[in-house]
């Protein structure tokens, strides 16, 4: 089986710099409907990010996992996938009909397909 690099993880100030630009994203994209979070980290951090930009996030919180929808508002979905790293693509972790799953129940929840 492949190893996984020693620092599998993007580290805090990478995450912290991207912050900024999707905040700025989020406010512009009006008729949002549906994120698609490829990772754990993506999905931790978004809802993170969408709380601190003073929107509800269920409680308890989230938890993340492969194909798992979280309604954010009655408008907006957060679909979690693995992330398609070399990793979790060459351990079988995710696989393409996995991915190609939480990308049609994201199409799914759009209210124009």
């Amino acid at each position: 089986a492949p190893c996984a690099p020693p620092k599998t993880r993007p580290p805090p100030e990478e995450l912290s710099n991207c912050s900024p630009f999707l905040a700025k994203e989020l406010g512009l994209l009006k008729n949002l409907e549906v994120v698609i979070a490829l990772g754990s980290i993506a999905f931790d951090r978004f809802l993170r990010l969408w709380k601190s930009m003073g929107n509800p996030v269920p409680t308890p919180k989230p938890r993340f996992g492969h194909n798992v929808v979280c309604d954010l508002t009655p408008a907006l979905k957060l679909v979690g996938s693995y992330h398609p790293s070399r990793q979790n693509t060459q351990t079988g972790t995710l696989t393409r009909e996995m991915l190609d799953t939480a990308f049609s129940t994201a199409k799914s929840l759009l209210s124009h397909p």
